[in-house]
């Protein structure tokens, strides 16, 4: 019921997120009817171009006829690329999920070791040599610069990174289409030579992001693990005679409520640092795909994106209100 209930709220939320982009793009400065007409237009022509776009009528007479076509899952026609906006965007997301899903897992399976490490007395040596300085550093870099770098030392100088010219090598033929993200796809048909060169692709821009978003995770981590081990629940637990490893792991099932929370709050921040990434590395995912939509103009793509990000947003959130529940009984409604 509670599910229900929450997917139900979806709708309004991002109902109210369609009203805010659709005034927002309107309000910033560009004219998808100049963009096509060419700079050389005269007024006569953009004014009929704009006037063929709906652009020349109200705002709210505008976002009805949009909202009536996203009823019937209808997103647009992006002015950039000539197709609907919907076909563009399946064509491009799973590339952004690809970064997002594998950049969060590798984060956890890295993060989360390291916080409890540098929680336990054992590894207060590692806390201040490796965790507090990496959390420190990482909080402090942009994402798109330590792209850069990464290709600047492994591909400029050492030459062991492929071109950071897309998800596969110049000429090489995608996979057989069953999800769009390469290396699953590759593994799935068994094409391996198209799944070395996808891996290859992938690995700098999932450095990055493993870089730079990992470092919320260790210090939530850190501070939730040392909070349980310091409570009442884990001395009842040493003087029942429980082992240092027991204690440890049932320790770590109480810290780990905070950590869900922060890692559905990256999911978005994942989503936002993918679309730098995307440009750095010439990914051709959504991220980069929303990018040019905002340099040309294009409403129906950006309002598309978003809506989708947004929509994307809320199941996570979702989501982690579900994980937290089944870690955490006490706060059931």
């Amino acid at each position: 019921m509670y599910v229900l209930r929450r997917l139900l709220f979806v709708v309004p939320q991002a109902l109210g997120i369609s009203v805010i982009t659709f005034v927002i793009v309107r309000i910033l400065p560009g004219n998808p009817a100049l963009v096509l007409a060419g700079s050389t237009a005269t007024k006569e022509s953009i004014a009929a171009i704009e006037s063929r776009l709906g652009l020349d009528q109200p705002i709210w007479v505008q976002y009805w006829r949009y909202l009536k076509a996203l009823a019937v899952g209808d997103l647009g026609k992006s002015l950039l690329t000539s197709q609907p906006v919907k076909d563009d965007l399946i064509q491009r997301l799973p590339a952004t999920f690809e970064l997002v899903f594998l950049g969060l897992a590798l984060a956890l399976m890295i993060g989360v070791p390291l916080g409890v490490l540098s929680a336990v007395s054992v590894g207060r040596r590692v806390a201040h040599r490796i965790a507090a300085p990496y959390s420190l550093l990482a909080g402090s870099i942009p994402d798109f610069w330590v792209g850069l770098i990464l290709i600047l030392l492994f591909y400029s100088y050492l030459g062991w990174a492929p071109a950071p010219l897309g998800q596969l090598a110049t000429g090489a033929e995608p996979p057989t289409r069953i999800t769009g993200m390469h290396v699953l796809d590759s593994m799935v048909t068994g094409n391996w030579g198209v799944f070395r060169s996808a891996v290859a692709h992938l690995l700098l821009p999932l450095a990055t992001l493993v870089f730079v978003y990992m470092a919320p995770i260790v210090k939530m981590t850190r501070s939730s693990m040392e909070d349980v081990l310091g409570s009442a629940f884990v001395e009842h637990l040493e003087s029942l005679g429980l082992d240092r490893r027991a204690i440890l792991m049932k320790a770590l099932r109480n810290a780990l409520p905070p950590v869900v929370t922060i890692v559905g709050v990256l999911v978005g921040y994942l989503l936002g640092g993918a679309v730098l990434i995307e440009i750095v590395f010439s990914w051709g995912g959504a991220g980069q795909y929303a990018v040019q939509a905002i340099a040309n103009s294009d409403f129906a793509a950006i309002q598309g994106f978003v809506l989708i990000a947004a929509v994307f947003s809320l199941l996570v959130y979702l989501v982690v209100d579900l994980l937290y529940f089944a870690m955490d009984p006490r706060i059931r409604p």
